[in-house]
């Protein structure tokens, strides 16, 4: 079993920033894909970016160049930089670790940016 814990949600003024933390513990096998996703109020839930074990990283077009995605290997740990946010970018945040064919959710952590 994998256990994701995400911190660092908040509240923040549009152009403000904030820092998403997720720790992975359980089960983690060398090889995976640690990510963020956002499910805003009303809608689907959607990728905000990933992150593969050997760094590759892929990001949702709406938040390349203000968002910047990074984990820690040594302690199955990824976090997401989030600058520049928008009142678009409020939602809940989901962390998120694909391995070995089956996908793992944190809890998610509730974003507001407000206008």
């Amino acid at each position: 079993q994998v256990q994701l814990v995400e911190s660092g949600g908040g509240l923040v003024q549009a152009g403000g920033s904030l820092r998403l933390s997720c720790a992975a513990s359980g089960s983690i096998f060398s090889i995976n894909t640690m990510g963020w996703y956002r499910q805003a109020p009303g809608k689907q839930r959607e990728v905000v970016a990933s992150i593969t074990s050997r760094g590759t990283t892929n990001y949702a077009d709406s938040v390349k160049g203000r968002f910047t995605i990074s984990r820690d290997n040594a302690k199955d740990r990824v976090s997401l930089q989030m600058n520049s946010l928008k009142p678009e970018d409020t939602g809940v945040y989901y962390c998120n670790l694909n391995q070995l064919l089956r996908g793992y959710w944190g809890q998610g952590t509730q974003v507001t940016v407000s206008s």
